[in-house]
This record gives structure tokens, C-alpha cells and sequence, in this order.
């Protein structure tokens, strides 16, 4: 005779998503570069050379050396800032300039994922307070980010976590063993192979605009290649979605953003001198 049949629930799943040209146009820290310029927090040169970073940053992203070089001059860089100041800054521009470059094959991709049953995680290099705002704009359940040290009221210019390479896949592990996702179950997506480790730790890994090594990476493991190409403003694919109507979010730690801004030109200078120029380009706070 057979027993009664127990109830078995379900393990939960999620898919990770990696932030910069795969569920947007742009790095999110880098576009921050004007709207900093205007509050006073970096000069015009700095600018400039913001915009050259970007360029370089969509042509052919940045490896592992290049992203080294980035975090340890934005660690100078932050060192002091006030961040009730960058706070107030990135308050008033980020839908301005976030919500025209998200990827609309990347909503969509995320909409699915919720009609699943599945939870949405943002998994960013970028700073807490920069990726936090962008995951509630988009929809995400949860973020992980890089979160730096704040002592009464400024950067020690000191990184608390580091969300990159190795360290984002141990995130997504720690994760899922407080959710209980099934990550063999999971997806997750990149558009970098410094995010390689990320996309090892799921059963269903995708490169999103992939790198050259990272489309190399996916052809011969046999994994999928998605090109998304087209930004579109939130307002546009939902109609009733209202700005005003999302919760005010802390942006304390933002202040990373603007380094990132600034040092990710940096990495280029850096290749034909022996020493990076610190704090050049800034105005002193």
C-alpha cells in the first residue's frame, strides 16, 4: 500500500543580473560624471575626461588590470567627501539620467523572471547606493554592490565589500544559502568574463553583449549569447509607471559613483606613466 504523498515544496530560484551593458546602455557610475560637474564636485576637465572613459568603457569594456587600477585610485579618490552632499546630487539626477539607457530586452528579461516565480538580483562592481535606487527603478528583489567605509559623515576613503570577480560568486552563494535558491536552477547574466565566476556558480548562464573573451568563453561551453540594443525610458514600456510615486532611497554611499566617474580614465593614463595623478582634475570639497 502506498504512503501518503507529502507536500514537497518547491525550491526557490532566482537570476542574477550583472548592471553595466547588460541591463544598461552605459556604466552607471560613469554616467554620473555631468550631474557632479554641476554640484561643484569635480571640474570640467574631469568631465572630459569622463566621456573619453565612457567611449573607451562601450567599446571594449575593462579587464582585470584596468578595474584594479580604477579601485584603488577611487580608495584616494572619495577619501573625505561629504556624503550628505553627494547624497543630495545623485537624488535629484539619477532617473534623468538612468531610466533612458535601460536595456528594454533587459526589462522584459526581468518581467519574465518575476511571471516565473523567480526573485531578480542586481549584481554590481558599482557602489551600494548607486545600484540600490537603479534595482528598485527596474523591479529587483535584491542588490549586491560595493560598499564603502563612512565615518561621521565622510568617506575613509576604505571599501568595506568589494563586489567583483570571485567575490560577487561568493555573494550569490551566501545568498542563496539565507533564500534557499536552488542554483542550479538559477540564471544569471553578464556582459563581462570578470564576471566569469558568477556565471559558473548557476545552472543557467548567459553572456549578455559579451566581451571578446567572455563570447569566447560561451561558445565553448555551449552557452547562450544575447545582444541587447535597445534603451528605452520605464515611462515608455509601462505608461502608468510614475517617478514621484517610488519611495525616497538613502544614497549615502553614491560618492563611489563619482570616483569611478573620475578614475575610470585613469586606468588609460596609467598605461603610459609610472605614477597615476591623484586627486587630478577635482575641486577640494
Amino acid at each position: 500500500m502506498l504512503g501518503p504523498v507529502e507536500n514537497v515544496p518547491m525550491p526557490r530560484t532566482a537570476a542574477f543580473f550583472d548592471l553595466d551593458k547588460t541591463v544598461i546602455a552605459k556604466s552607471s557610475t560613469l554616467t554620473f560624471g555631468k550631474p557632479f560637474y554641476q554640484g561643484g564636485l569635480i571640474n570640467r576637465r574631469a568631465v572630459l575626461r569622463t566621456a573619453y572613459a565612457q567611449f573607451v568603457y562601450l567599446l571594449g569594456g575593462a579587464d582585470h588590470d584596468q578595474m584594479e587600477r580604477m579601485r584603488a585610485y577611487l580608495s584616494k579618490l572619495v577619501r573625505g567627501w561629504d556624503v550628505q552632499q553627494v547624497r543630495e546630487i545623485v537624488a535629484e539626477t539619477i532617473h534623468g539620467v538612468i531610466d533612458p539607457i535601460i536595456y528594454d530586452e533587459a526589462a522584459s528579461l526581468i518581467e519574465e523572471h518575476h511571471l516565473a516565480g523567480r526573485d531578480v538580483v542586481i549584481v554590481s562592481t558599482s557602489g551600494a547606493e548607486v545600484v540600490e535606487p537603479i534595482g528598485a527603478m527596474i523591479g529587483a528583489d535584491r542588490t549586491i554592490a560595493t560598499r564603502m567605509v563612512v565615518e561621521e559623515g565622510r568617506f575613509t576613503g576604505e571599501i568595506e565589500y568589494y563586489a567583483y570577480g570571485p567575490t560577487k560568486a561568493e555573494a550569490i552563494r551566501e545568498l542563496a544559502a539565507a533564500e534557499g535558491y536552488d542554483l542550479a536552477r538559477c540564471y544569471a547574466y553578464s556582459d563581462s568574463v570578470t564576471d566569469l565566476p558568477m556565471l559558473e556558480a548557476v545552472g543557467s548562464p548567459h553572456a549578455v553583449n559579451p566581451d571578446r573573451a567572455l563570447r569566447k568563453e560561451a561558445a565553448s561551453r555551449g552557452w547562450p549569447v544575447l545582444s541587447f540594443s535597445r534603451p528605452v525610458r520605464l515611462r515608455q514600456r509601462i505608461p502608468s509607471f510614475s517617478l514621484s510615486s517610488r519611495p525616497a532611497v538613502a544614497f549615502a554611499a553614491v560618492a563611489m559613483g563619482a570616483a569611478i566617474a573620475t578614475a575610470g580614465v585613469v586606468w588609460f593614463n596609467s598605461r603610459r606613466q609610472t605614477r597615476p595623478h591623484g586627486g587630478d582634475g577635482l575641486r577640494a570639497s
